[in-house]
């Protein structure tokens, strides 16, 4: 229990912490909150901010417990408190984090006197005139309408009470954790589970790419060794470092239970603990701790297969685990944590080192086979110096591993960006899907696929499904294919459904400032365009586009854009095919075909999609324009 005077007042900010009455008060109004965080406030609040090692809390409010891990309730704890508090990690006003040592309590406390039960000024009894026992003749004459006198209980009742009180509480507290213990809920099984991004709690903040590392291997592991739902790493990540409610989480990401956790990694030695929640009840159904060498790779699935005995949900391994060289196993792990931050340029080093230390890693040549389409792809690097490379990392993941669905849905990408073979492209990714039927990436690769080959309702139906496994990645995808099935109305309401929850997302804003542009709806285009340089950090240039507008119209806003651009070529990689875009705007015929045409030479994946923009409208009668789409082999449109 908690060290604090049973009878005291803690005064902090707009709160009171009543540790006698076990109550915290927000402005005199009473706070909800669970016996564990109340004891660790109280427990924090009480040392007048000396610093409360993670070792003294666990021998303090968790020494008799049997079931639940003690490090991660303690994390469960604090989140909790800075929930209710309304405290930031980062600039914390109530609990400060020392790293790699415990938690102090930084608020300044005033100690105030607890309000009494009894009246103040109660009239005292003169026990000496007090008849020992009472007269029954003088009890008969009392005025009938008087209002009885409020009898206090003896002493030996008031005992007896409290000894009652004690059992019942007693007995309910062990009826729940039998409850626990036993399972005997009548809740349905747990069908979906989220993994949150594990805490680093090595004291480094350096370590984040192996604690965001083993977030994504677990996540992978539990989906291929489970019949479970599992929500997608990309999602569960905009959670990192949350102070929301466990259940509040699991709504937001539509599942059943919630496995949370830690890690540290300390020279050469890794320590975990995981605990899954039932996210309804909040409710603690299993807690482990592992400790392994540093070498041990195959943590992450030794923990996944736990999680899914535990849930019924196991079901056979494909293939038995091959040996990676844990140097290689930490490269990767850097490569994929750049690549989920945005950083890819930097990402590809990092898979090639993987593969560099161990040559048949198939997941790091994977890796760098996504390095090079999702390049390609977003006009990151030139097609013509990166699609060689990129497809032959491909080809050698699967040749190392034919059941890695990894390796087949970067097969899968390669025939589709680099090949354009539709055919191969829809097996690759198929078989992707069969083999990892979880990962949203996979479904929205096939949606792609479907949307170029002219399968728009197709298209739509499958991104529902990418988003259902992977909500938060891609808040602007449904959009971007309603946008490209010109549902302009229905792009629209997507994306302010979704600016809602993400008012400055720079993806929902661009995708906003090309629905409007493609509406012909250009004042509209440059209000969004503008807030997406406001957001991105460049008002400079939401003036100066505001400027270029207002003296030209929507001929000044092309141009700006336009010119941007070509000053941006000069020294990046800029596709032909979106320079094309602008001239197309302008009704400039002759330049817009003969960037066409440089887009098709260099196999700039942007032409795939040329006739899903209207402005490209007014050359579908021209051969050379039919010619180019031919050539690509997509369905015409025309």
């Amino acid at each position: 229990m908690a060290v604090a005077l049973p009878g005291s007042v803690l005064r902090f900010g707009d709160f009171e912490l009543d540790c006698g009455r076990f109550e915290l008060r927000r402005k005199g109004q009473p706070l909800r909150l669970e016996r564990k965080p109340m004891e660790l406030l109280i427990l924090l609040a009480s040392r007048e901010g000396r610093l409360v090692t993670r070792t003294e809390i666990a021998e303090q409010l968790w020494s008799s417990e049997i079931f639940v891990d003690t490090e991660h309730g303690i994390n469960t704890a604090i989140r909790k408190l800075r929930y209710l508090l309304r405290d930031d990690p980062d600039d914390p006003h109530f609990i400060q984090t020392v790293t790699g040592m415990g938690y102090r309590f930084v608020a300044p406390t005033i100690a105030v006197e607890p309000q009494s039960a009894e009246p103040l000024n109660a009239p005292e009894i003169d026990t000496a005139a007090a008849p020992s026992t009472p007269d029954p003749a003088q009890l008969e004459k009392a005025t009938p309408t008087a209002a009885p006198r409020k009898l206090r209980p003896r002493p030996a009742f008031r005992l007896s009470a409290a000894i009652l009180i004690a059992i019942l509480l007693l007995a309910l507290g062990f009826r729940r954790q039998l409850a626990r213990i036993l399972h005997l809920s009548a809740a349905p099984a747990i069908s979906s589970v989220a993994v949150l991004p594990l805490d680093n709690l090595s004291g480094d903040p350096n370590q984040d790419y192996f604690a965001d590392g083993m977030t994504d291997e677990l996540t992978t592991m539990l989906a291929k060794d489970s019949t479970l739902r599992i929500t997608s790493r990309t999602s569960v990540m905009r959670f990192k470092g949350a102070r929301r409610p466990l259940p509040e989480i699991a709504r937001a990401l539509g599942v059943d239970g919630i496995l949370e956790g830690s890690v540290a990694r300390s020279g050469n030695q890794v320590h975990m603990t995981l605990q899954l929640i039932r996210a309804d009840a909040d409710a603690h159904l299993w807690a482990e701790s592992y400790d392994r060498n540093a070498d041990d790779t195959a943590l992450p699935d030794e923990a996944a297969q736990a999680v899914a005995k535990r849930l019924h949900s196991t079901v056979a391994s494909i293939s038995a685990a091959r040996y990676v060289n844990p140097a290689a196993h930490d490269a990767y792990l850097h490569g994929r944590y750049l690549w989920f931050s945005d950083r890819l340029e930097e990402s590809g080093a990092w898979f090639q080192k993987a593969i560099a230390i161990q040559p048949d890693y198939a997941l790091a040549w994977a890796g760098l086979a996504d390095y090079y389409e999702e390049g390609i792809a977003a006009d990151v690097l030139d097609p013509r110096t990166s699609i060689v490379p990129g497809e032959q990392a491909a080809q050698r993941a699967l040749e190392l591993d034919p059941n890695l669905p990894e390796a087949h849905q970067a097969m899968g990408a390669m025939f589709f960006i680099d090949r354009w073979n539709w055919a191969d492209a829809d097996r690759e990714i198929l078989r992707a899907i069969s083999l990892d039927p979880h990962d949203g990436d996979r479904y929205w690769l096939l949606a792609c696929l479907q949307q170029i080959l002219q399968r728009d309702a197709e298209a739509i139906e499958t991104e529902k499904k990418a988003m259902e496994f992977d909500p938060f990645s891609r808040p602007y995808a449904l959009a971007w294919f309603y946008e490209n099935a010109r549902q302009y109305d229905a792009a629209l309401a997507e994306i302010r459904l979704r600016l809602e929850a993400n008012p400055n997302n720079p993806d929902l804003l661009a995708l906003e400032m090309d629905t409007w542009r493609r509406m012909g709806n250009y004042k509209e285009a440059v209000g969004a365009w503008a807030k997406w340089h406001i957001v991105t950090g460049d008002p400079q240039s939401a003036e100066s586009l505001r400027r270029a507008y207002d003296r030209a119209g929507a001929r000044g806003f092309v141009l700006w854009q336009l010119g941007r651009r070509l000053m941006q070529s000069k020294t990046r990689y800029v596709s032909p095919v979106e320079l094309a875009s602008y001239y197309a705007q302008l009704g400039d015929k002759e330049r817009t075909l003969a960037l066409l045409e440089e887009g098709y030479r260099q196999h700039s994946t942007d032409i795939l999609w040329i006739q899903q923009d209207p402005a490209y409208d007014f050359l579908h009668a021209d051969p050379r324009y039919r010619s180019i789409v031919q050539r690509t082999g997509v369905p015409p449109a025309y």
